[in-house]
C-alpha cells in the first residue's frame, strides 16, 4: 500500500483529491495526513515518511519548492497540482515530474496517480527532478532539463545541447560532450521542453541551438560547432536566418 500526503492551503481541493483516491484507487493508496502550508507539510513528511504526495504549487507561506527543498530525504513520489499557471507548468515539465490541472478531471488524475503507482516500483531520482524544476520556477538563468531514456536520467544543460532530430514519437539529442540521448517524445513535446529564444524550428524533423549556429551556406544547412550540418526546410529559409542572424 503506498502512503500518501495531501498538501493544498484549500481544504476543498484536499477533500477533492481524498475522495478521488478513495473511489478509484483505495486498495492502491492510503492517506495518512494533510497539510495546508510549507511549515506543516514539512513537520508532516518528516514524521510520517510518505510514498506519495499531492502538492499545490502556492501554499499560503510560501511555494511547495520551498518546502521540497528544506527536506534532506525525498524518498517518494509527487504529483503537483495546479492552476494554468504557465510558468509553474514549464517547471514541472523540465523536470520530468508529473501534474494535475485545476479543476481536477478524472481521466487526468488517474492517468497521473497510475504512473505514481507504477514509478513506486522504479528507482527513485526525485531529488534531482526536484532540483531541476526549482531551479527553473525560481529562474535560475543557466536552464537544465531532465530527459528519460530505457536506461538513464540525464541532467542536461540548455547551453550544452547542439541540436534535436525527431522521427515520429521519438526525438535525439545531440549535445556539445558528443552524447546522443534518444528519447520517448515527439517534436512537439520538446518544443514545450525548450528555451523558444534559443532554439529554433529550422525543419520539420529539426531543432537547432542558435548559440552554436556559424553560419548559412548555399546547400541550405546550417552549420554549427564541429563542423556539424543541420538541414532547413526551403519554406522555413527565410525565418530561420531572421531568427539567428
Amino acid at each position: 500500500m503506498i502512503r500518501a500526503i495531501i498538501i493544498d492551503d484549500e481544504a476543498y481541493v484536499r477533500t477533492i483529491v481524498s475522495d478521488k483516491l478513495s473511489q478509484y484507487f483505495s486498495n492502491e493508496i492510503e492517506i495518512i495526513s494533510e497539510a495546508d502550508s510549507v511549515e506543516s507539510g514539512v513537520k508532516i513528511i518528516e514524521d510520517k515518511n510518505p510514498d506519495l504526495l499531492f502538492l499545490d504549487i502556492q501554499l499560503r507561506d510560501g511555494t511547495s519548492f520551498d518546502m521540497l527543498n528544506t527536506i534532506k530525504d525525498k524518498n517518494f513520489d509527487v504529483i503537483f497540482i495546479t492552476g494554468f499557471d504557465d510558468h509553474a507548468i514549464k517547471a514541472i515539465k523540465v523536470g520530468a515530474l508529473d501534474y494535475i490541472l485545476k479543476p481536477i478531471d478524472d481521466e487526468e488524475f488517474k492517468e497521473a496517480v497510475k504512473k505514481a503507482i507504477d514509478n513506486s516500483k522504479e528507482e527513485n531520482n526525485i531529488e534531482k527532478l526536484v532540483e531541476i524544476s526549482s531551479e527553473y520556477f525560481q529562474g535560475v538563468k543557466k536552464k537544465r532539463i531532465v530527459l528519460k531514456t530505457l536506461e538513464n536520467v540525464y541532467a542536461v544543460y540548455e547551453d550544452d545541447i547542439l541540436y534535436c532530430r525527431s522521427e515520429g514519437n521519438y526525438t535525439t539529442f545531440y549535445t556539445k560532450q558528443s552524447e546522443k540521448i534518444l528519447v520517448s517524445k515527439s517534436m512537439k513535446k520538446v518544443l514545450e521542453l525548450l528555451s523558444e529564444d534559443i532554439f529554433i524550428r529550422c525543419h520539420q524533423s529539426y531543432l537547432v541551438n542558435k548559440k552554436h549556429v556559424l553560419r548559412y551556406n548555399k546547400q541550405g544547412v546550417l552549420v554549427i560547432i564541429n563542423e556539424i550540418k543541420v538541414p532547413v526546410s526551403s519554406r522555413r529559409k527565410d525565418y530561420v536566418i531572421e531568427k539567428i542572424f
